[in-house]
Order: structure tokens, then sequence, then C-alpha cells
């Protein structure tokens, strides 16, 4: 893409991220103060919101693996982040609704830091208190059936390995609630749009689900994470590989 071209379609991404955000915001907003069964109402103008992005921007996902979500199943859903635009895709793959845990930064961004406050658990990552706190909501979220999401990385990779090391924090859930894991790898979305920056162009991200981790009483949070780390990234390498 040349230079002009290049900022024409970043104007236009952005246009259709704001425009469209904006007139879904009540439908994703407001049904937060009716309880946290009513935000299945917030994941259908999110999911909703979604679809019209993809199609607007010329920003296409490929959801492979949906089979393997059993509907009206809680699971803990993790998956590796490389980009903002992750988050679209990931959205439309989730059957029915889910608590992503997310930094308190994102608050501070407009518009968006309402989305997060409605639909997210937000954690002070240098906090202890406040990541013993997001951790327990989570584990409640889970026992109401809802879905919970966790990036275990922490943060985007910005590195130019496949995987950062992952964290204690949706292993140790797992290993409390017996909950199985669902791991997602999404391929593509970095090269679209690098993190750290607004450069991006459209294309093709894939969203491959993984099957269920089932989850047994006294599991070691420790092994079940390294297990989980190194099944993640056999299948991010095989997956790349074939379709990148």
């Amino acid at each position: 893409m040349s230079t002009f071209f290049s900022w024409l379609y970043i104007f236009w991404v952005f246009l259709v991220f704001t425009v469209f955000m904006l007139l879904f915001l009540p439908g994703i907003i407001i049904p937060a103060f009716f309880g946290q069964h009513a935000v299945a109402v917030t994941y259908f103008f999110m999911k909703a919101w979604s679809w019209v992005f993809s199609m607007l921007t010329f920003i296409r996902y490929d959801m492979i693996g949906r089979e393997n979500i059993v509907p009206g199943k809680a699971y803990i859903y993790v998956s590796n982040h490389t980009s903002f635009l992750d988050l679209p895709g990931i959205a439309m793959t989730i059957r029915g609704q889910f608590r992503p845990l997310a930094k308190k930064e994102l608050l501070k961004l407009p518009v968006f830091g309402w989305i997060t406050r409605a639909t997210c658990v937000v954690v002070d990552r240098s906090n202890n208190e406040s990541r013993k706190k997001s951790l327990e909501r989570l584990k409640e979220i889970l026992n109401m059936g809802i879905n919970i999401l966790v990036f275990p990385e922490g943060t985007q990779n910005r590195t130019k390995e496949l995987l950062q090391p992952f964290k204690d924090g949706a292993f140790r859930i797992a290993a409390d609630t017996q909950k199985p894991l669902l791991p997602m790898v999404v391929l593509g979305a970095a090269k679209l749009m690098p993190p750290g920056t607004i450069r991006m162009r459209p294309g093709r991200i894939k969203i491959i689900v993984g099957p269920e981790i089932a989850v047994g009483a006294d599991e070691d949070t420790r092994q079940l994470k390294e297990k989980n780390f190194h099944d993640i990234r056999a299948h991010d390498e095989a997956i790349e590989m074939l379709y990148l």
C-alpha cells in the first residue's frame, strides 16, 4: 500500500471503529446495570459490532475449531495476544458471553474504558491485593456458568517469539475450580496491526480453538501451566506452518 492509501485506510478503520462503537454503545453499556446474566445482551452487541468492523475494514477472521466449544459449558479460554485486532475475532469465536481479565490502564481510554468497566474483570497488575481479588472474581463468574478469558502471557506479545512465558493466574483458577481450559491461537493479527503502532492493513486473521483440556482435582498449577504452554506453542507452530 502506498503511504497515502495506507493513511487513508487507517483513517477509515478509526472512523468505522468510532461511529459503530458509538451506535452500539447503549446496547453494550446499559445491560451491565442489570446483573451479570443481563450482560449476555452486551455480548450480542459486541459480536455485532465485531462483525460490522470486520466487514467494513476488510479484515476477515477465519474461525477454526469452533466445534470444540460445547454450548452452555463454562470454559477458561486462554489465548495468545499480539494485537488489538485479536479482540473482534475472539469475541466472534467464543460462543455466548465471557469475561476477559483486563489491565486497569484500559479504563483510561475514551469510550473503550466504559466498555472495559462493563464487560471485564479489571486488575491492577502492580497490586497484589488487586490480583488476588480479580482471581476470586473470575472464579465466581465461572461458577455462575459464564466463560472467562485470560491472556496468560499477561499483555501483548511484542517480541518475535510465538509465546512469552505464561503467568499462573488462569491455571490457578483451573486447578481451584476444576473447570476445563480451552486454548485459542490467534495468527496473523500482528502482521496486520503490529503492537504499539496504529499502522494497519486489510487481510485475514485465523482464530483456532483447540480441544478442551480437562482439569482434575489436586492439579499442580505449575505443571498445568507448563503443559498448556508447550501444547499451545506446538499447536501454534503447526498451524503457522499450515496456514501462513
